[in-house]
């Protein structure tokens, strides 16, 4: 799929030599001239990288960070300026920009630090895609802890989320307390087996909300299963 990337620039003809050397090497390329209009653009178009200039009407380049990574950390921004101080680039980076390029810039080297960005970004998503488990409409993810079901986030204890690791890792095989016990409580926990049942029962409690279906099955005589719905 063709990458897209999100030029943020007032002055015009800077705008546009970046939009023709970008799209000569392969970008879908969307132009904003100031930080409303990017936000818009933005939003509605998701790009896979910013180019953003710090100096913007109506708010600055910062300030369009700012508010671009209050809910996304992942996409590259790559800040444009012609201040070369100390004190920008600090902000800028504080704020979550990936890199800062000093205008008058050589486009080779901007393209190269485009490509690098869109390299690393791309090895991030597949990072993090990897670390998600998921059944029906639950997701968790390892690495940030993150579960979430039809887009509601779940808050679990170590213990519970722990619990409902293993048991997604063994999707549709039915699970004894003791296999459980082992893999969630360790081989030195001496307690009765019966929490198992405590945890699932809070665990259950978690996952569903309203009319959604049960993940968690109980097998009679052996112990839990957690699949997709039918």
């Amino acid at each position: 799929m063709t990458e897209s990337i999100l030029v943020v620039e007032d002055e015009e003809k800077i705008a546009r030599l970046l939009q023709i050397e970008l799209e000569c090497e392969g970008y879908r390329v969307f132009i904003a001239g100031s930080g409303h209009q990017a936000l818009e653009i933005y939003q509605a178009q998701q790009p896979d990288l910013l180019l953003l200039d710090v100096m913007l009407p109506r708010f600055s380049g910062i300030e369009l960070l700012r508010r671009i990574r209050v809910n996304d950390a992942l996409t590259p921004v790559l800040m444009l300026t012609a201040k070369s101080s100390v004190e920008d680039k600090v902000s800028g980076l504080d704020l979550g920009a990936n890199d800062y390029i000093t205008k008058p810039f050589q486009i080779e080297e901007l393209l190269a630090r485009v490509r690098a960005a869109l390299r690393l970004a791309s090895t991030r998503n597949i990072e993090e895609t990897g670390s998600w488990l998921k059944a029906d409409d639950l997701e968790l993810n390892e690495t940030t802890r993150e579960v979430v079901r039809a887009g509601r986030t779940i808050d679990l204890t170590p213990r519970e989320f722990d619990l409902l690791v293993f048991l997604l890792k063994n999707k549709r095989q039915v699970l004894n307390r003791e296999q459980i016990v082992t893999a969630v409580w360790g081989y030195d926990y001496y307690g009765d087996t019966n929490v198992v049942d405590v945890y699932i029962r809070y665990v259950r409690k978690k996952l569903t909300q309203g009319d959604q279906s049960e993940l968690i099955h109980t097998v009679r005589g052996i112990g839990y299963v957690l699949k997709d719905s039918p």
